[in-house]
């Protein structure tokens, strides 16, 4: 019987180092498991703060997309708004252009008939200074040709029977000549007097 208890001796001590060995693998494993685990911990709280700073990274690509996209709208409108300003811009050029050869043409037009009326103006001070000189002329001449006038009246007022005699004596007809002369003298100072064209 001594076998037995030898065998379960040395089995009880087998078993002992095998549980020894157990129980130092398995402190082992426990400890490879307590470090996995913490690894793995450490692992899922490092891949939820990634997973925070994607969904930041997100969130912003996101703002930032809007932002590029409103700022894409804005320079549309701006660039919009400038073809417009430009447009009427341009517009208010031509039309000023425009209202300029409008003002142009009607300025020299204005300055046409001012010419015009310029040399209206002075040809027609030239025939006012001409007809003045005229005027003085023929006011002249006119009293010259009433003195005359008076002076024939006189002469004929102051002829007598006599004088009608003699001037139709056939005989001699000296006195006609005389009176004759006389008319002619008095014909040449009306020629003379005469105003002309």
């Amino acid at each position: 019987m001594r076998v037995p208890t030898f065998f379960v001796a040395v089995s009880l001590a087998a078993s002992m180092i095998t549980g020894a060995r157990a129980d130092s693998e398995a402190d082992r494993l426990r400890e490879a498991l307590r470090g996995a685990i913490s690894q793995q911990r450490a692992l899922e709280d490092q891949r939820a703060a990634l997973q925070a700073k994607l969904a930041e990274a997100e969130s912003e690509r996101a703002r930032l997309k809007d932002q590029v996209g409103a700022a894409k709208a804005e320079v549309k409108q701006v660039a919009k708004q400038n073809r417009e300003a430009i447009e009427e811009f341009n517009r208010r050029i031509a039309e000023r252009d425009e209202t300029l050869e409008k003002w142009k043409a009607a300025y020299e037009e204005a300055a046409d008939v001012a010419r015009a009326k310029d040399a209206e103006r002075a040809k027609f001070e030239a025939q006012t200074a001409a007809y003045k000189v005229n005027v003085k002329s023929c006011n002249a001449k006119n009293v010259e040709l009433a003195k005359i006038g008076r002076e024939l009246l006189e002469r004929y007022e102051a002829a007598n029977f006599v004088d009608l005699a003699a001037a139709s004596e056939p005989l001699t007809g000296v006195r006609r000549v005389e009176i004759q002369n006389l008319l002619q003298d008095y014909n040449d100072k009306i020629l003379d007097h005469k105003v002309k064209p």
